[in-house]
């Protein structure tokens, strides 16, 4: 829903006086050269042509009134927060029949929930436990109307991203959609029983629960910019 300056009903119009429906002034000056003349907006009309002969209760000095109206607008796939949108000939109309305006259509983009959008990529935060980390595993990730399978290998550190290509936002100006970007987070069990507790005491000592000294894990920017590189 939209407020706008209509013509009011019963409105009714007529040449200006001033000008003779011509929208401008004519001049006619004498100078050491002769006469010239110069045309100038009218000042009555405001370069319309046209005054108003008949105006309504409750209209302004030109027939025109504030009403709502309802405009459906197209909304493309991909806009952004902040992006404008305009809709022609749905802004204020133009008093004495003229063409109306523009409306212009600001995007206010609600968050989503879990995903969070870079442009036409998008990026998901996946957290699983340290044993589908270690076993490998099937998880789902949500995407935008739907959701996919992504295969953790065994093995996974936490920090790894996986990049799903085509399943981000599609773009408003060019073919194409961008990607997915999932990053796993390994988590840590924080409350275990008596029994789990046994079980990872005699897991502590085996070397392949030793991290490598000599493995440096690059930073999420880091790995983000590699898959664009």
């Amino acid at each position: 829903k939209v407020f706008k300056q209509v013509q009011a009903e019963g409105a009714e119009y007529s040449d200006c006086q001033t000008c003779g429906g011509t929208g401008q002034v004519r001049r006619v000056q004498n100078t050491i050269l002769g006469q010239m003349q110069t045309a100038s907006t009218c000042p009555q009309c405001q370069g319309s042509g046209q005054s108003v002969k008949k105006r309504p209760s409750g209209s302004d000095e030109w027939g025109m009134v504030r009403k709502e109206a309802v405009v459906s607008i197209e909304i493309p796939a991909g806009v952004e927060d902040g992006m404008q949108l305009s809709v022609r000939g749905e802004g204020n109309g133009a008093p004495m029949g003229g063409v109306p305006g523009d409306l212009l259509v600001v995007i206010e983009a609600i968050p989503h929930e879990t995903l969070q959008r870079n442009g036409k990529n998008l990026h998901y935060d996946l957290y699983i436990p340290f044993t589908d980390a270690a076993l490998g595993a099937q998880a789902e990730v949500p995407l935008v109307g739907s959701k996919a399978k992504i295969t953790i290998d065994a093995g996974t550190q936490s920090g790894r991203i996986v990049r799903l290509r085509g399943k981000g936002i599609p773009a408003v100006d060019s073919y194409g959609s961008g990607d997915l970007l999932v990053n796993i987070n390994v988590w840590t069990p924080k409350n275990l029983t008596e029994a789990e507790r046994e079980l990872l005491e005699k897991l502590r000592g085996s070397e392949n629960f030793q991290p490598d000294a000599n493995h440096q894990e690059k930073g999420f920017f880091d790995k983000v910019r590699d898959m664009f590189t």
